[in-house]
């Protein structure tokens, strides 16, 4: 438990950086880091150019010159466990923004809302835990340890630039905990997240004028075949086992169903000639209880169903399983503690809400390397879109969550395994 002095000291502190955190946020907003193409240079440089104005080392790290990586990292000197604050810089497109009713690449402070691209996910975790750090630092002599804040690039397309590149390069990072930003909507702690399955569908026809066609035989036509077999597989079921089964609360349907998105299509090259081959990209989400290569299976044996020539070849682009997080684990325990601190005299203090997150995030790749991995930020709903947008005070909440969670975890100065 958290002593309540300190969790009010935080909040009092978190508060008190009000003004800076909309300040940040707003120039966050302004730096555009669109992914494609993911050129994170203007958005870096803001990260670093606020923790070096608080006094706190920052350095940017990249494999592509446009995909910059902002890195930092506060020793306390003493022996203790070493936690990752990881957050993301690139956003997704805005898509059509005469569809905004306010700027897209300028924040608006509206009716408690921080509006504006990237908000939700995920710049408004970018300032929140950049903050975070800033109170740490000011704290260093109530944890043990280390903490590396990273904020990387390239992660709304799973690119190698960004998180993958730093756990490939600086062995380190391969930490005793993670606390990512990306939330998963609706105020939920996310202790896992569904794995990621990308296949491509190749189809083969015979080449021919249109007018010599047989039915079945031309490339799109066993493409279109293969596409809807495989789109009957949404909905197959996944499964939690022992004492997750009774832990995850937040959307147990969704969260344990396969989808299958056909990503892209296309086939032939003129409307009067046989198409002599096509090519499908599909994305799947794997819950947890299907793995990806039985979620690959189902597909090949779909489409052999379908199209039993085998004139359609399955590959697959890229894939990883669903991984979860103990609620045992000492960092879900630290941010329980972070929590309940913060939930401490208030009137209707939230239950915690352990979710799975539908989409991926960089904390899977931790997860996968047996590092324990929690997902929570300011993203108000499931993903964002048009009207993207935090919540203000939930901004100036995470900052104090973040902090209290690391508090929590290091202020012991055991390591994660000890405490284990």
């Amino acid at each position: 438990m958290i002593d309540p002095h300190v969790a009010a000291t935080i909040a009092h502190e978190a508060e008190a950086e009000r003004d800076s955190l909309v300040t940040l946020s707003g120039q966050l907003v302004a730096a555009p880091s669109v992914n494609p193409p993911g050129d994170t240079r203007q958005v870096a440089a803001v990260v670093v150019a606020f923790l070096r104005e608080r006094g706190i080392a920052a350095s940017e790290d990249a494999l592509d010159p446009t995909m910059p990586s902002v890195l930092a990292t506060l020793d306390s000197g003493r022996p203790g466990p070493h936690l990752v604050l990881n957050v993301h810089l690139d956003t997704m497109p805005p898509g059509d923004e005469t569809a905004w009713t306010h700027p897209v690449w300028e924040m608006t402070r509206q009716d408690g809302r921080l509006q504006g691209l990237g908000m939700g996910n995920m710049k408004g975790a970018v300032a929140a835990m950049a903050h975070a750090l800033v109170l740490l630092d000011s704290h260093r002599g109530d944890w043990s340890g280390r903490i590396t804040f990273t904020a990387v690039s390239d992660e709304v397309v799973f690119g190698d630039h960004g998180a993958a590149h730093l756990l490939a390069t600086r062995p380190e990072l391969v930490a005793d905990g993670l606390l990512c930003g990306e939330g998963p909507g609706y105020r939920r702690l996310a202790i896992g997240e569904k794995g990621v399955l990308w296949l491509a569908l190749d189809a083969v026809g015979e080449a021919g004028h249109s007018s010599s066609v047989q039915r079945g035989r031309s490339a799109t036509a066993r493409l279109a075949a293969a596409v809807v077999a495989i789109d009957s597989l949404t909905g197959a079921r996944g499964q939690l086992e022992g004492a997750l089964a009774e832990t995850v609360v937040a959307d147990p349907e969704t969260a344990l169903s396969l989808t299958v998105n056909v990503g892209t299509m296309s086939a032939g090259t003129f409307i009067g000639q046989v198409a002599t081959a096509g090519r499908a990209e599909v994305d799947l989400r794997l819950p947890p209880g299907i793995t990806a290569d039985r979620a690959q299976a189902l597909v090949e044996q779909a489409v052999a169903d379908a199209v039993p020539d085998g004139t359609v070849r399955v590959s697959r682009l890229k894939g990883w399983d669903a991984n979860v997080t103990s609620p045992e684990s000492p960092l879900t325990k630290a941010w329980t503690c972070a929590w309940e601190g913060l939930s401490a005299g208030q009137i209707r203090a939230a239950p915690i809400e352990y979710a799975i997150r539908l989409p991926a995030s960089d904390a899977s790749r931790w997860r996968a390397l047996g590092v324990p991995a929690l997902c929570y930020g300011p993203q108000p709903t499931l993903s964002a879109g048009v009207d993207d947008y935090a919540e203000e005070d939930e901004v100036v909440r995470c900052t104090a969550l973040y902090a209290l969670t690391a508090l929590a975890f290091l202020g012991n100065g055991r390591s994660a395994r000890e405490n284990g």
